[in-house]
């Protein structure tokens, strides 16, 4: 029988609201985790309705160019998901998740509350185009686009903070040591999936329709009403909850160890690596990578010795050196994972505008151009289920492994798919524009292909990325990693909104125009596939040279498949959404 050496700290006391130990008889379980879910569905009707029409609100009633409006939605999305790490460490240093959860949805309330007013007050908004005499708009003026922003970024920060809690304050209402609330853990989060894929769903459908057809204030005001009731929810189920300490945040062991590292980097390396501080208690084994990191386990003076201890502030542990080292081993496959982010954000934007200009008539019913994100989501729920009932089973019997694809190969097929998606939409562009010059105006259903294309990619990329990114972690630091990955998604906005600028530059505005019709966004397109096979490429290189994990620590490599299950049932936005079961091998 064998063991693993790496261990956890998940099981930690849970506390009532009154910091007493909870009583897991009237805390926790489905009545606490039902109105976290209540929480979590809010969020997701709340900013998917906004992001994936808000492009059509900046360029229609703000009067801005494409560009400069897909540069908006980019950069609120990307400060989303970048903050989802600053609230996750501030619930892990601080505040602990349930109070971190209530002030950031306080503070997503608010900023679609102002939202609302930014659409509703009339002087807050350019007036409508004169089409008498040809069509002058006038562009919103800075006053009236700070309210937008400060909106915007209220809901940024909110939401950030919720993402990056919610799931993982879900999961502290269940008790991981027990069986039963083990299985209630993993039905809660098929039930969290669920729950967030259908508000994203009803987001896109209901939410935009009103948008589009009712009045933005009406759309908007509804999502304010929903995070409103998510915050009363939140505060009438208080006594429900189990709670958790905060156990600090492993950010401060990173910083702590590159600081060490520096600061001694004139000091000799010892003889042997046993020499190290903590070098027999390490439950990571000591390698030989990222040797100079080493130099933060070096006492360097009588200070950092006190009585046979050590002071944790001058002087790491080979354990914590060398989970900092397996999280600097991640930085090369998350930065290949930027542009599939990248490709994903133009179906929230020029997508979006293209439906916009489209025939989106079916039957005597005319479409909402945002509502065209509903085969995005479609795509991503059908092959997120093909994945687990037909192509993993397959895949398992081809290579008789219990896991089917790795984390790396549903990574790398995922962005197949995304540069598949942007070649589908270059044609789709091209045709438009094509039909557009003989005087027929393209059904808008000819986006459906690079919708799917892009969702299936997602299903694939999404999965892989999340999965690689908790299990290839330090145990300790799975929470920090999940905020990690969703610096991936981040910088995916950022990097659509520095293309999409430095196009503008390098063409002088020929191919991003304002009217698509006189633009070539086709070329836009050709240029994001032709950047994706070099990514994927890029990709399959630092793949090959990747180590996993199960190598830094005790035990063979077999062993480690053996003795992990990992579950994922998260959307990629929550902490600690993977369940890591030990088992022994007999």
């Amino acid at each position: 029988m064998t063991k693993m050496v790496c261990s956890t700290n998940e099981n930690e006391e849970s506390l009532d609201f009154k910091g007493n130990p909870a009583d897991k008889s009237k805390t926790g379980g489905w009545l606490a985790a039902g109105l976290i879910l209540g929480t979590a569905l809010s969020e997701r009707i709340c900013i998917i309705g906004i992001s994936m029409n808000l492009v059509t609100y900046l360029n229609g009633n703000l009067h801005l160019s494409s560009s400069k409006s897909a540069n908006i939605v980019s950069n609120f999305m990307g400060s989303l998901n970048m903050l989802a790490l600053f609230g996750g460490f501030i619930a892990d240093a601080k505040f602990g998740r349930y109070l971190a959860i209530l002030i950031f949805s306080s503070i997503c309330a608010l900023g679609v509350v102002l939202l609302t007013l930014a659409t509703t007050i009339h002087r807050l908004r350019p007036p409508p185009c004169d089409t008498s005499g040809g069509r002058k708009c006038i562009e919103a003026n800075g006053s009236q686009l700070a309210m937008v922003y400060v909106a915007l970024y209220t809901v940024a920060l909110g939401a950030g903070g919720i993402k990056s809690n919610v799931s993982g304050f879900g999961s502290d209402q269940f008790d991981k040591s027990t069986p039963k609330d083990e299985k209630a853990m993993v039905y809660f989060f098929n039930r969290f999936y669920l729950c967030i894929s259908g508000g994203s769903v009803f987001a896109v459908t209901v939410m935009v329709y009103i948008q589009d057809n009712v009045g933005w204030g009406w759309g908007y005001g509804v999502s304010a009403g929903t995070m409103v009731m998510a915050v009363f929810l939140l505060v009438c189920g208080m006594r429900f909850y189990r709670y958790k300490k905060p156990q600090g945040s492993p950010l401060s062991v990173i910083w702590r160890v590159v600081f060490l590292a520096w600061k001694n980097r004139r000091l000799s390396y010892p003889d042997h690596p046993r020499l190290l501080n903590g070098y027999d208690s390490s439950q990571v084994p000591h390698t030989e990578k990222l040797r100079y990191l080493d130099k933060a386990a070096i006492a360097s003076d009588s200070k950092a010795t006190n009585e046979g201890t050590t002071n944790p502030c001058l002087v790491a542990t080979v354990n914590q050196v060398e989970e900092v080292k397996m999280v600097i081993n991640l930085i090369p496959i998350w930065s290949t994972g930027i542009l599939f982010w990248t490709v994903y954000s133009q179906m929230n934007t020029f997508t979006i505008e293209q439906a916009s200009i489209m025939n989106r008539k079916y039957g005597g019913f005319n479409i909402p151009a945002g509502s065209f994100s509903f085969f995005l989501f479609i795509s991503i729920l059908l092959f997120t289920s093909l994945n687990e009932r037909l192509i993993v089973p397959i895949a398992r019997k081809i290579t008789n492994g219990p896991k089917g694809l790795t984390s790396l190969q549903r990574i790398g097929i995922g962005l197949v798919f995304s540069i598949t998606g942007m070649v589908a939409a270059a044609i789709c562009e091209t045709k438009r524009k094509t039909d557009m010059k003989n005087g027929i105006k393209m059904s808008a259903f000819w986006l459906v292909p690079q919708f799917f294309l892009v969702g299936a990619g997602d299903a694939f990329a999404y999965v892989g990325q999340l999965e690689f990114f908790i299990t290839e972690a330090p145990e300790r630091m799975k929470s920090m990693s999940t905020g990690l990955f969703q610096t991936t998604l981040a910088m995916g906005f950022y990097v659509s909104s520095l293309l999409v600028s430095l196009t503008n530059m390098a063409t002088h505005g020929s191919w991003l125009k304002n009217d698509l019709d006189q633009g070539k966004l086709n070329n836009f397109y050709w240029m994001l596939s032709v950047l994706g096979i070099f990514n994927f490429f890029g990709f399959l290189i630092l793949a090959s040279r990747h180590g996993y994990k199960s190598q830094y620590c005790h035990g063979t490599s077999n062993d480690s498949e053996k003795q992990i299950e990992t579950r994922r049932f998260d959307y990629g936005i929550g902490k600690e959404v993977s369940i890591i079961v030990k088992k022994e091998s007999k």
